[in-house]
């Protein structure tokens, strides 16, 4: 870690892009209105994004009802998608904090064991999105981190992706009938590195120090979701709990509408499919045994949780 003495202090929109990234990074910047069903997506240098023009006009598009969005980690040259793929280089890790935010705001601040946040935002009453600038991640450590704060903060564990985006400060919140500016204190210019981060994974008795090349790396597990895969795991929970199928299409389109294209497209057919599934699985020979039951199934508490919280998630957007 390295770090100087620092005073908190409260950013614009052009000033945090720029303390994110360098003036040279490629950046997704996103407006998304709901209302309209519209989700605009620009991949530009990050001086281009700060610079008063283009700040102009996302001011524009927040007055008309759109959020304002913007990438956490910078892509490669010559890319014009946002996905983990094009991801250049890790350059922060981050919580998205919806549910009892305070308190978790304080857990992080009380943890000796959790550096202290770079940027803490402020994106509408007690709820907040935290960010820590990193250096020397590969992908897999960093998401393998990034799932880890959540579970340990109970951040929203579907925003555990390194092609992230988040609110930018100096917009309005328009996701609620009273607009909220949101927000961004900037608390440190520490860099920070897997070493620094201590976090409690498998359980609450297993504190575990992230690897940070010095001891063997840690692998993330086979099984592991994507958010694809989530989705569709999510469509079929719904489905099987009696939901209308309508609403679950509109719910994943709503909270997909910021990395998919054709979000409503998407979620219909994720719907289909798990309906297409569902209805297999109810032809299927219904005298197979408890035991066999559960050796094909492999209940596992840990995914339940995970699984319990990706509903929540999609369900409050």
């Amino acid at each position: 870690m390295t770090a100087t003495s620092f005073a908190p202090k409260q950013l614009s929109a052009a000033q945090y892009v720029l303390a994110l990234h360098q003036a040279e990074d490629r950046v997704a910047v996103l407006a998304r209105n709901r209302a309209r069903a519209q989700t605009v997506q620009r991949i530009l240098l990050a001086e281009d994004i700060a610079s008063p023009h283009f700040q102009d006009w996302l001011k524009e598009e927040n007055n008309r009802g759109a959020d304002v969005f913007l990438g956490m980690n910078p892509l490669r040259a010559n890319t014009f998608t946002r996905t983990k793929e094009n991801v250049r280089e890790i350059r922060h890790v981050y919580l998205d904090l919806d549910e009892d935010a305070p308190s978790s705001l304080r857990a992080i601040r009380m943890d000796r064991n959790t550096p202290v946040p770079n940027f803490v935002l402020d994106t509408s009453p007690e709820k907040n999105q935290v960010v820590w600038r990193v250096d020397g991640l590969d992908r897999e450590q960093a998401e393998s981190l990034l799932r880890s704060l959540a579970n340990q903060f109970q951040g929203d564990i579907a925003a555990t992706d390194i092609a992230r985006v988040l609110r930018m400060p100096g917009f309005a919140n328009r996701k609620y009938n009273e607009a909220f500016v949101v927000r961004a204190i900037q608390q440190s210019d520490a860099i920070y590195h897997l070493r620094d981060f201590t976090i409690h994974e498998d359980s609450p008795e297993a504190p575990r120090r992230l690897s940070d090349g010095h001891s063997p790396p840690r692998r993330i597990s086979s099984g592991h979701r994507s958010q694809s895969e989530a989705d569709w795991a999510y469509a079929k929970r719904a489905l099987a709990r009696g939901d209308d199928p309508q609403q679950i299409i509109q719910r994943i389109a709503d909270y997909r509408s910021d990395d998919k294209a054709d979000p409503l497209y998407y979620a219909r057919h994720t719907v289909e499919k798990a309906q297409a599934e569902t209805h297999r699985g109810w032809q299927r020979d219904t005298s197979q045994t408890l035991q066999d039951f559960n050796q094909s199934m492999e209940f596992r508490p840990h995914e339940a949780v995970a699984e319990k919280a990706e509903d929540q998630a999609i369900d409050r957007r």
